[in-house]
C-alpha cells in the first residue's frame, strides 16, 4: 500500500511539472521576448558585425548555414551543426591546419550522416567566425565520414547566445 502511494505521489509531482514546463514554452504566458519572435516571422535587418559583436550568417540556398571560418590563422569552410556536440574537422582540413593526421589518436568513435568513423580530440588556439573569436576551442579529426567540417556545439555553445532565423544565423560571442 506505501508502494501505491509513493508512486501516486511521484506521478502528481511529475504531472505538475510537466504542466508548468509546458506552460513555460506557452508564447503567451512568456515576457522574454519570446511572444514578439513567435508573432513576427520576419527577421530584423542585423547590423554589420563588429569585431567580437554580433555576427550574421546568411542561409544557403540549399537551407543550411555554411560558415566562412579562420581557424589558427587558416580559412575553414564549415557547415554550421547544432546537432553535432564538437566542431569536427575533416582530415584535410585538419592538415591545412598543420595537424598530422597520421600521429593522431583516434581514440573516439563518432556518428557521422555516412556511419561510424574515428576521431582525434585536438585544441584549436582560435577560432573566428564573421567576427565571433573563440579561443582554445576543443575539436575533433575524423579519420573519414565527412564531407565538410562541421561547426558544432564546442564552439556555438560557448558564446553568449546564437539564434537561427528564416534567413540568417545570428552568433551573439
Amino acid at each position: 500500500m506505501i508502494k501505491l502511494a509513493a508512486m501516486a505521489l511521484i506521478g502528481a509531482v511529475s504531472a505538475v511539472g510537466a504542466a508548468q514546463a509546458v506552460v513555460s514554452l506557452d508564447p503567451t504566458t512568456r515576457s522574454d521576448g519570446l511572444r514578439a519572435a513567435v508573432a513576427h516571422f520576419v527577421p530584423e535587418p542585423q547590423p554589420a558585425p563588429a569585431e567580437g559583436g554580433a555576427a550574421s550568417i546568411a542561409k544557403a540556398s540549399d537551407g543550411h548555414y555554411w560558415a566562412q571560418g579562420v581557424v589558427n590563422g587558416a580559412s575553414v569552410r564549415f557547415l554550421v551543426d547544432t546537432g553535432a556536440s564538437a566542431v569536427a574537422l575533416t582530415a584535410a582540413d585538419a592538415q591545412r591546419l598543420g595537424f598530422d593526421t597520421a600521429r593522431l589518436n583516434y581514440g573516439y568513435k563518432v556518428m557521422t550522416a555516412n556511419g561510424e568513423a574515428r576521431a582525434a580530440a585536438v585544441k584549436l588556439a582560435s577560432v573566428s567566425v564573421a567576427g565571433a573569436k573563440l579561443a582554445d576551442v576543443d575539436a575533433l579529426v575524423l579519420d573519414k565520414g565527412l564531407d565538410a567540417s562541421l561547426l558544432g556545439m564546442t564552439y556555438l555553445g560557448r558564446l553568449s547566445s546564437f539564434q537561427a532565423t528564416r534567413t540568417s544565423l545570428i552568433l551573439q560571442p
